[in-house]
């Protein structure tokens, strides 16, 4: 059951008070692969925890996630978002799982007022589903930290996105996390479900694509990232469908001028996948 926010103590004043400060929070793309990251101690899931130790601690976090893919774009807005469970055929352990982080009214709203390319909806309907939770409970296991979702329209095209999250940008100068959580290779008909365990198993398409999109990144070469479908067949073995790679187009548009970009948990999966992330700042 949620409760008013006034029970949160001074919570509503800390929201009340999302200034901008001293220094500009990085910006993180990740790819967060089968939802078993999120009860095992694999190396992904310590790179994770490692990642949070290495950055500024947020004030919040806000979460792009493939798993919110959407007639319009909506943010999660309730006091306390409920953990989803949006698989199956996974031990009974992973649907055990809860992650009782708070939710952001306040912040849901001042998104929302930030973004004027379209109508932003405030959701009371969904919660933290797997690409969400399963990585952040890594990085603050304490589920002291307010999450939001903000969800990816399917009727739009990458541009869109992209330029969406240009309007988010202040943000991060509020010291709010933003996370793009998908996977940059994602094609599970093909994946090589008797090799998922053979360490950095990827296919030579996979692994060749995966280095064309890593090398445009780091040019800042965006306009070709946007347009992947001109990158060749690769790219569309890579990107069957749009939803696993919008949220690193987000990670992208939130990229200010002369920033750093690095690689973490750059491994393939399986052949068809890989878990290459990306550190922006």
């Amino acid at each position: 059951m949620t409760t008013g926010i006034n029970t949160l103590g001074g919570f509503k004043a800390f929201t009340d008070n999302l200034e901008e400060q001293d220094h500009l929070m990085p910006v993180l793309f990740v790819g967060h692969g089968s939802p078993m990251n999120g009860i095992e101690d694999t190396e992904f899931s310590r790179r994770w925890s490692a990642m949070a130790k290495e950055i500024p601690v947020p004030k919040a976090v806000l979460v792009v996630s493939a798993h919110w893919f959407t007639r319009g774009t909506h943010i999660t807005a309730m006091d306390f978002p409920p953990t989803i469970h949006d698989f199956s055929g996974f031990p009974k352990e992973l649907f055990d799982v809860q992650y009782p982080a708070p939710g952001n009214p306040i912040l849901a709203k001042e998104t929302a007022n930030l973004i004027h390319t379209t109508n932003v909806d405030i959701s009371h309907d969904w919660g933290l589903d797997h690409g969400t939770w399963t990585v952040v409970r890594h990085m603050y296991p304490e589920a002291n930290i307010p999450v939001l979702q903000l969800s990816i329209d399917y009727t739009k095209d990458a541009k869109f996105h992209y330029e969406l999250a240009k309007e988010i940008y202040q943000l991060r100068k509020k010291g709010v996390l933003i996370i793009g959580s998908g996977n940059i290779v994602h094609n599970l008909r093909m994946v090589a479900w008797d090799k998922l365990y053979v360490p950095d198993y990827g296919y030579d398409w996979a692994k060749e694509i995966n280095n064309t999109f890593k090398e445009l990144i780091v040019e800042g070469t965006h306009d070709k990232l946007i347009d992947y479908k001109s990158l060749g067949k690769e790219a569309l073995l890579a990107i069957p469908t749009p939803e696993h790679y919008l949220p690193l187009i987000y990670t992208l548009g939130l990229q200010g001028k002369n920033e750093t970009v690095s690689f973490f948990n750059d491994k393939a999966v399986g052949g068809s996948l890989t878990m290459t992330s990306v550190k922006i700042g």
